[in-house]
């Protein structure tokens, strides 16, 4: 009796990619997959479920390389001190680019929304949604690290140098970040973090009171 097939998974997620980062989210169908790999759709559906189970786990893959890494660089650059740390996280779309250049193009080029659909199971749909809280526990580790703090405005500065600079400086230029590219990331970070968060800001009173 032959003995059943062994499939690389890794190579169909490694597909799921490249359509996707080649013809956008209608390109990626079981059938697309099945065609540039040795799977069957039948085999498909087994391993994944759905064609939302294979795109959100291609999508969960790459987003856990990229913050794989950021952690990890964050953890070495602490020891030299929470704003190098800071810097560090800013930088790993590019380390990212680098290690990972389709997955990285995969995130970049696709939104998540419009990859997925609706039939994702239940398991990936969850691990997907908690991955934005990986995020936020980074923001506040490195608002605490900085400031003693992990209130709404310290945690708004982290997430500028960690989101929304990188985002402006590197990610939306649209090709492989270079040296001079991240040079100014980190001079911007640094510059940010210059500067102090504004206070927490004050929790106002709720009650109604009545007349006197």
């Amino acid at each position: 009796m032959p003995r059943p097939r062994v499939h690389d998974l890794d190579e169909a997620l490694d597909v799921v990619e490249r359509l996707a980062v080649e013809g956008g989210p209608s390109a990626v169908t079981v059938r697309a997959v099945a065609a540039a790999t040795e799977m069957s759709n039948g085999a498909i559906y087994h391993a994944f479920g759905s064609r939302g189970g294979l795109v959100g786990r291609a999508w969960l893959r790459a987003a856990h390389r990229f913050l794989d890494l950021q952690q990890a660089s964050v953890e070495r650059a602490l020891e030299r001190g929470a704003v190098d740390a800071v810097v560090a996280a800013a930088d790993t779309p590019a380390v990212f680019a680098e290690k990972f250049p389709q997955s990285s193009r995969f995130l970049l080029a696709v939104r998540r929304d419009e990859l997925l659909g609706s039939d994702i199971p239940e398991d990936v749909d969850a691990e997907l949604s908690r991955l934005d809280s990986v995020l936020v526990a980074l923001f506040v580790r490195l608002a605490r690290a900085l400031w003693g703090r992990k209130d709404g405005r310290a945690v708004e500065v982290i997430e500028a140098c960690v989101v929304g600079l990188p985002t402006g400086l590197l990610l939306q230029a649209r090709r492989k970040p270079d040296a001079a590219m991240r040079q100014r990331l980190e001079t911007a970070v640094r510059a940010v973090l210059t500067l102090d968060p504004p206070p927490p800001r004050k929790r106002h009173d709720t009650d109604t009171k009545g007349p006197s």
